[in-house]
């Protein structure tokens, strides 16, 4: 049976991401990426919102990811696995670059004016394109690790034969909690300078966390007892980082060194990420026909709802052409129309579907051929 849990919490912390980059683009804490505070407030408080969520909404999506591949597995082999994973990930993530999401560093580099000073430098246009190209991965940093982490985890099963997961499903509560020590240890290693979201060991504990251990039934059955206490401990915890972080130490950068390395943003991620898995396994394993739309259209949401905002803020808010009410409504409006919008274009279009999503010929026969069954 399909777990709907599993595709409620796609498709939620997806449309959570879009509310995170709307607050993102505008924050007044320093944090780069967006072009920082349009409004004239000493403190903008609904700030807060990006400390609540940070810390764990991509962490379960990797854990949820890690889940996925196993129940993928077990019907599929290792090759049809990394065939699978290669065109749904890697093919967007770099062949999409230069077809589509090229784009999207355009706005990046006019957002910082980085286009201008590489134009006024004598850089040739080429050798700017392929800047904007790198430039416009932006999201797809998460595709970019799921792919690597996959390989990996072919590799390790090649190598353990099956006893992981074996051992994994004895997995006791007590054993669950200590795994706060592997997850905050990860956070020190393999993290990309500049570039901070690209956390290599630390996103790859909780996939194969997911893989190893709450793919299994006997875990998540014994996690659902607990749901309701995972999810007040998953709250207080988000509510602590975001009090300290936010209100005691004015607005501290939550996405780099030495906060998104500290205990206390291990322990948030972690009991964040429980939470999610295990309040959806007991209060959201169903599925209707919103969340089955809702669910069909998270891929598409999640890649293109960033070129929506940062439009926005290049356009209307750069040059204070509207109020910052209205650049923060109009943001989050662009995000889901253009995450949408460009998502029912792209995927109808032959060849920029497979260059940009990911979705092969197969798929779309099988789509066709349901129609008439």
């Amino acid at each position: 049976m399909r777990k709907h849990y599993l595709d409620n919490i796609r498709w939620i912390t997806v449309v959570i991401v879009v509310l995170y980059h709307v607050f993102y683009m505008y924050n007044a804490e320093g944090v780069l990426g967006g072009i920082g505070q349009i409004t004239r407030l000493k403190v903008q408080p609904y700030d807060i919102f990006q400390y609540l969520v940070y810390p764990w909404f991509m962490p379960v999506l990797f854990l949820v990811a890690g889940i996925s591949s196993k129940l993928y597995l077990d019907k599929h082999t290792n090759r049809e696995y990394i065939k699978s994973r290669t065109t749904k990930l890697l093919v967007p993530s770099t062949i999409g670059l230069f077809v589509f999401q090229f784009i999207q560093g355009y706005v990046n580099m006019h957002l910082a004016d980085g286009a201008a000073e590489l134009a006024a430098a004598g850089v040739p246009k080429f050798v700017i394109f392929l800047i904007m190209v790198c430039s416009g991965s932006g999201v797809l940093w998460f595709v970019h690790l799921l792919w690597i982490y996959s390989v990996v985890l072919v590799i390790v099963r090649n190598i353990e034969k099956g006893k992981l997961l074996q051992a994994g499903s004895k997995t006791p509560l007590w054993l669950i909690v200590l795994f706060f020590f592997p997850i905050w240890g990860a956070a020190q290693i393999l993290n990309t300078p500049i570039i901070s979201v690209y956390r290599f060991a630390f996103y790859f504990v909780f996939f194969m966390l997911g893989y190893y251990v709450f793919s299994n039934e006997e875990v998540m059955d014994r996690l659902k007892k607990y749901a309701v206490v995972l999810i007040m401990t998953g709250a207080a915890l988000a509510i602590t980082f975001a009090v300290l972080n936010f209100i005691i130490r004015g607005g501290t950068n939550y996405a780099d060194k030495p906060v998104n390395r500290g205990p206390l943003f291990a322990a948030s991620a972690y009991s964040g990420s429980l939470a999610m898995l295990a309040g959806m396994a007991r209060f959201g394993d169903f599925s209707n026909d919103f969340t089955k739309w809702m669910s069909s259209h998270s891929f598409g949401l999640y890649v293109f709802h960033y070129l929506g905002i940062s439009t926005v803020a290049l356009v209307f808010a750069r040059n204070a052409l509207l109020p910052a009410p209205l650049c923060y409504l109009l943001s989050l409006a662009a995000g889901f129309v253009f995450g949408y919008g460009l998502y029912a274009i792209i995927s109808r279009i032959p060849f920029f579907r497979w260059a940009v999503l990911g979705i092969s010929r197969k798929k779309v026969q099988k789509k066709e051929e349901k129609k008439y069954v």
